[in-house]
């Protein structure tokens, strides 16, 4: 009877585990996505201002 308890809460704290670093993952892609979303309108922004510049 132990050992069926016992092999039942590793079971469920390793779907806990798992579910934990799958969230983790995700949200740091979806982090350095947001962050490369940023230095592409900055690039851009500097971009533009440098031809707006030069064209004068």
């Amino acid at each position: 009877m132990g050992r069926t308890i016992l092999t039942i809460i590793g079971v469920v704290l390793a779907v806990w585990l798992l579910m934990t670093v799958i969230g983790s993952i995700i949200s740091m892609l979806k982090f350095f996505f947001f962050i490369g979303f940023v230095a592409v309108l900055v690039v851009l922004a500097v971009t533009i201002v440098a031809k707006m510049a030069r064209s004068r």
